[in-house]
């Protein structure tokens, strides 16, 4: 390299590292100022769903840490898919938001035909809050107490039982598809989605539908404790401590089955990195909060946060996995 050239070299070099600084004290200025007036979540899922009643806790605490109001956007339908649609086109500023989940990124990508959004590509991941139990429940009429009994019932009378969902690639979607395919009852019962959890639990309660299974969060419990449900079973790995008497599915006699929803922050994609942290830094501070972990260990639910980072290869390694169970199930849009 001659003389000049490598004057040249040093000249480039100092730029570089002149933007570099300039881009980092714009990131930090960026940072500082933000949030400079409120924020809109978009919470894929009508009011009163699982979701939707994780991201109203989160929503007021980050509101109480960041010093602006967070406002709950509903944007229910198609298993959250409407709402991840909007957050995906909106402005990268911070300033719109989305309580993703399972269902947004890990099962309704694999299931619909035409989305409007790339799970990964089109968002920023911020953090995960929340990992949710799902809870098995059967109207009061259905003669089943337990899960062997639903089965056999399944089986003896085969197109006479139906299921609720919140709809086509809903958390509670993937928890009774699995449910069925694992009790080898997908023949012999109906799928009836519905526009979020809410209606779906609301139908199962006024008979519309037999059983259902869906987050606990979603406002399940209540109806167990006052009767209008019976609980059979848990989805996850261990009993819940809201309904310790109820067996999990493995323990049912399905040793193979497990379904548990998760729930996180994404805002859109080329978000500001320094906006990413400062919500990053809200969520972990929320998620350690005493008054947010006590709602959610009532809620059934554990409250956890990690880095963007972590929350991306989260994201990723869930969709694979839901991408071999959508295969190996065979679901499809219906």
């Amino acid at each position: 390299m001659t003389q000049e050239a490598r004057g040249e070299r040093r000249e480039a070099d100092k730029a570089a590292g002149v933007l570099l600084a300039a881009c980092l004290i714009a990131g930090g200025a960026v940072a500082q100022d933000f949030p400079a007036h409120p924020i809109r979540m978009i919470s894929p899922n009508p009011a009163g769903g699982a979701n939707d009643t994780i991201a109203r806790i989160v929503v007021n605490k980050l509101s109480e840490i960041l010093g602006v109001q967070l406002v709950i956007d509903n944007r229910g339908g198609g298993g959250g898919v409407i709402g991840g649609e909007i957050a995906a086109r909106a402005t990268p500023d911070g300033y719109t938001l989305l309580a993703g989940s399972v269902s947004t990124h890990s099962f309704a990508p694999l299931i619909h035909a035409k989305l409007g959004y790339d799970p990964v590509r089109d968002f920023a991941p911020i953090s995960l809050f929340a990992i949710a139990q799902n809870l098995l429940v059967v109207h009061p009429s259905v003669p089943a107490t337990n899960v062997r009994e639903l089965i056999a019932l399944a089986k003896a009378k085969p197109g006479t039982l139906n299921y609720a969902s919140g709809g086509n690639g809903s958390t509670s979607h993937f928890a009774v598809a699995l449910f069925v395919s694992t009790a080898d009852i997908g023949k012999e019962t109906v799928h009836i989605p519905y526009k979020g959890g809410a209606p779906a639990i609301t139908a199962t309660i006024a008979r519309e539908t037999h059983f259902y299974f869906g987050p606990m969060a979603g406002g399940t419990v209540p109806h167990v404790k006052a009767g209008r449900l019976n609980a059979l079973a848990v989805g996850g790995t261990k009993r819940s401590p809201v309904l310790p008497d109820v067996p999990t599915v493995a323990e049912s006699g399905l040793p193979a089955y497990y379904a548990a929803g998760w729930f996180g922050l994404f805002a859109p994609a080329k978000t500001p990195r320094a906006i990413v942290m400062r919500l990053n830094q809200a969520v972990v501070k929320a998620m350690s909060a005493p008054d947010v972990t006590q709602r959610f260990v009532d809620l059934a639910v554990d409250p956890v946060s990690d880095t963007p980072e972590e929350f991306g290869r989260f994201v990723r390694e869930q969709l694979d996995t839901h991408r071999r169970l959508v295969e190996k199930l065979g679901i499809r849009f219906e």
